[in-house]
C-alpha cells in the first residue's frame, strides 16, 4: 500500500503541537485507528500542491464523521520531508 511505498521506517509524524509520534508501525497503527474511528465520510480533496525540492506542502479539504472528534468539515495543511524517495517527516496544520 502506499504507505509501505512512501513512508520511511523511522518516519516522524505529527499533529499540530502535539507530541510526535516516531517510527512507521506506531503511524501505521495511528492512522488505522483514526480509520476505523470514522462513522460518515463525505469527502477529501486537495485544494493545492507546493513542490520544492525535498519538501511538499498539500492543502486538503475534509468532511467526516468520527466516534471520537464528531462532525468534522475544515481545511488542514500536511507538509511532508522527503529523503531518498520516502517520507522521513510529515506534520499536520488544521484548527477544527
Amino acid at each position: 500500500d502506499a504507505f509501505d511505498k512512501f513512508y520511511d521506517e523511522e518516519v516522524v509524524m505529527q499533529d499540530n503541537d502535539y507530541p510526535a509520534r516516531e517510527g512507521k508501525n506506531v503511524n501505521r497503527e495511528y492512522e488505522e485507528a483514526f480509520v476505523n474511528g470514522l462513522t460518515e465520510f463525505r469527502g477529501a480533496k486537495v485544494l493545492n500542491t507546493l513542490v520544492s525540492d525535498d519538501l511538499a506542502v498539500t492543502e486538503w479539504w475534509f468532511d467526516y464523521t468520527h466516534k471520537d472528534y464528531g462532525t468534522r468539515n475544515y481545511r488542514q495543511l500536511a507538509v511532508q520531508r522527503w529523503k531518498n524517495g520516502k517520507i522521513v517527516e510529515e506534520k499536520f496544520y488544521y484548527n477544527n
